[in-house]
């Protein structure tokens, strides 16, 4: 349910839900099939293949996560394009590809996102209409008073695709202060010894319950009591105080567990970011092999040292690895001090300066990304050095290793990149660090790098 905004688990399917969960996979095959009756007259079975392929590869679709028409459609385009890479590269590599017709792929290609597009529109004013929300609509009680249940009060009032009617509040007291109901809009309804004879007698089909812990015999005696309606009983786990990284509720043979700090790339997500990464850095390479010879080159000439400066570094779950850059500096520093470039700093080489000003000095951290050390996108990377220096001073400066580092990130493209002379820049560094954990998708991976590439152009921040 949305109200747990950064709580995910194992949710019960609501039509909405279900819709937004599977309209992207059946739109993007429907219109394939489509345009391929249209420009074959017929349904071949390489069609079909690609179908299933194109399923596993888009459930479940973007809008789930997109709250906005901006977001939305970012995130629509960004999903897309990523696809249709991933196709293309597969079926290039392989000579799959030249079973279809380009035409078929091509239209199906242009025409696929704007359908996608359009249809959520027309499905997002039917989720909001009144048909739909009486058709669905369920009565529900609240059952406690504190900042959780306002907080999960609000979001059932702004969200009327969920359907939720709320008649009010019960609590362990009879009596409550205005400031603990969130709104006037909402009543206290009476005690929790009250509640299960109102549930009966007013037909009520949800409770969530958000009492504390500390109040475990008073939740039992109510569990029993409740035992004689039907209505749908939830407990509202009151974990909101945490600064929570990917939290789910997840089970151990059957057994509950709470993630409270988890990484975003488990599962089938983890299987798409390492896709995605494998692609975009064959792809990259292919195409750069000639520069990296005339950088390499260039580094040579240039300056007495090694071609590739190599650095140890922590990558996934802290481990140590070592991350190549072109040497750009006269010094390649990796022991227990690493001084950070500062503006014109005389280490840096004339060449060097060039190629870290354009950022092609990282470049070689692809090989790093098919080495399976790194990603495209993810938190960059700190000197081992640094990191045991940061990990002392920032609360949570471990937790930005719950995924590989990146060869570009969500900080860089929000201005923290280079340099960081202060505890306050890095800290805040690291605050888009976690953000980017929190927030992950692959339309977010498809801007930043897109972020990136302007940057390379016009960054003030790279010496």
């Amino acid at each position: 349910m949305r109200f747990q905004q950064h709580f995910s688990f194992n949710k019960s399917l609501s039509p909405n839900l279900l819709i937004k969960i599977l309209i992207d996979p059946v739109l993007m095959i429907m219109t394939l099939f489509l345009v391929a009756i249209y420009f074959e007259d017929k349904l071949t079975s390489q069609y079909v293949v690609l179908s299933i392929m194109l399923f596993a590869l888009s459930f479940p679709g973007s809008w789930i996560n997109s709250k906005k028409i901006s977001e939305e459609i970012v995130n629509t385009f960004g999903q897309w394009i990523l696809i249709m890479g991933i196709l293309l590269f597969f079926g290039y590599a392989t000579g799959y590809l030249r079973q279809f017709s380009p035409q078929v792929i091509m239209t199906w290609g242009l025409v696929t996102p704007f359908v996608q597009i359009t249809f959520h529109l027309l499905a997002s004013k039917y989720l909001s209409s009144k048909y739909y929300i009486s058709s669905v609509k369920k009565t529900a009680v609240i059952v406690g008073i504190n900042d959780l249940s306002n907080q999960l009060q609000e979001r059932i009032d702004t969200n009327l695709e969920l359907g939720i009617e709320l008649k009010g509040f019960f609590d362990v007291i009879s009596e409550v202060t205005p400031m603990r109901l969130n709104t006037s809009k909402q009543q206290l309804l009476g005690t929790i010894e009250r509640l299960p004879n109102y549930v009966k007698q007013n037909g009520i089909d949800v409770i969530y319950i958000a009492l504390p812990p500390s109040l475990h015999l008073e939740l039992m005696k109510l569990l029993d009591d409740l035992k004689d309606t039907t209505a749908s009983i939830y407990f509202v786990p009151n974990f909101f105080m945490a600064d929570l990284i990917q939290a789910r509720i997840d089970d151990i043979d059957g057994m509950p567990i709470v993630a409270v700090c988890e990484t975003p790339f488990s599962g089938f997500s983890g299987f798409i970011k390492t896709l995605s990464d494998l692609t975009i850095a064959s792809l990259v390479l292919c195409l750069i092999f000639p520069l990296l010879i005339l950088l390499g080159l260039g580094v040579k000439f240039s300056s007495p040292g090694p071609i590739l400066f190599k650095q140890r570094r922590y990558g996934l779950d802290g481990h140590e690895i070592v991350v190549y850059k072109f040497r750009s500096m006269t010094v390649t520093e990796d022991g227990e001090k690493v001084t950070q470039a500062t503006v014109n700093d005389k280490r840096v080489t004339p060449f060097g300066k060039f190629i870290r000003k354009t950022s092609l000095d990282e470049l070689p951290q692809f090989i790093n990304v098919l080495q399976g050390r790194m990603s495209v996108v993810g938190p960059r990377p700190h000197a081992v050095s640094h990191n045991e220096l940061y990990r002392n001073l920032i609360k949570g400066y471990m937790v930005r290793h719950k995924v590989k580092p990146g060869i570009t990130g969500w900080a860089q493209v929000n201005g923290f990149r280079g340099e960081t002379g202060s505890v306050e820049s890095m800290k805040a560094r690291i605050d888009f660090d976690l953000d980017y954990l929190k927030k992950w998708s692959l339309a977010l991976d498809l801007k930043i790098i897109l972020k990136t590439i302007q940057l390379v152009f016009k960054d003030t921040k790279a010496y």
